[in-house]
């Protein structure tokens, strides 16, 4: 039997109202839903760590959200798993008119004839603004930067780097005048906003940006008490001071930093 095939039947027996599995035949869209954005989140962690054997199970866990919520719907009698495939493959043929229809070597414009598609398929579903569609299960900084895009192609977009600059100096100093903590977190979210600005003006991905100053943190962290342990001293134990120490140590023993 193919491998799909399997997987396909596998599920419909799971959902099996007599004889399925209790916990699959109970779930629901909306129960499953977070699972599947855990899986995509496991799929990326797998392709940063260059970790190809982790990465060819965890398309296989996403494979299965879909198969999932695919089995759902075909309960409820709206699509199949052959729909969603049959509906990817038609819009995929769509966007790429330069290589499957008439647009046959314009390559040229590859990015601003799939916004424009895009777009057209948007208002095709009823869009009314720019911003429909923007799905708000993104994680906030991705959704941000996909918010000024959106607006960008608009026309609304700062000119330069200095002006997002300056209105994240303008963002930090309402943040430090708000009185209650209701305006602090609006505060605080205008501000972080005004920083996706700043980096995409430099034609930097946000999300990637903040991805790789995690890991340089964590990595940096973990070798400030991996030093102290090897010091014989436990790392929380020691003053801010110290800690500052240990990291200006680690710091400087990166490759490419000065000694």
């Amino acid at each position: 039997m193919p491998p799909l095939d399997r997987l396909l039947r596998i599920m419909a027996r799971l959902r099996d109202p007599q004889h399925g599995c209790d916990w699959d035949r109970a779930q629901t869209f909306a129960t499953i839903a977070p699972y599947t954005i855990e899986e995509a989140y496991e799929v990326a962690d797998a392709i940063e760590r260059n970790d190809l054997a982790s990465l060819k199970e965890e398309l296989g866990d996403l494979l299965l959200q879909v198969v999932f919520h695919a089995r759902m719907a075909e309960e409820l009698g709206a699509f199949d798993f052959a729909a969603v495939a049959d509906t990817i493959g038609a819009k995929m043929e769509a966007r790429h008119p330069h290589i499957f229809g008439d647009a046959a070597g314009e390559d040229h414009a590859r990015e601003e004839r799939w916004e424009r598609l895009k777009a057209e398929e948007r208002a095709a579903k009823g869009a009314t603004s720019a911003l429909d569609g923007v799905a708000l299960a993104l994680p906030a900084l991705m959704r941000a930067e996909k918010l000024q895009k959106r607006a960008a192609r608009q026309g609304f977009d700062w000119p330069d780097v200095a002006a997002p600059a300056a209105k994240v100096r303008e963002e930090l100093d309402e943040l430090a005048a708000a009185g209650t903590d209701a305006e602090r977190l609006d505060e605080a979210g205008d501000l972080l906003f005004a920083a996706v600005n700043v980096v995409r003006a430099y034609g930097i991905a946000p999300e990637d940006a903040l991805r790789g100053a995690n890991a340089k943190f964590e990595r940096r962290f973990r070798a400030m008490e991996q030093l102290a342990t090897d010091r014989g001293t436990a790392f929380s134990s020691l003053t801010l001071d110290q800690q500052d120490a240990l990291w200006d140590a680690v710091k400087a023993s990166e490759p490419g930093k000065a000694p």
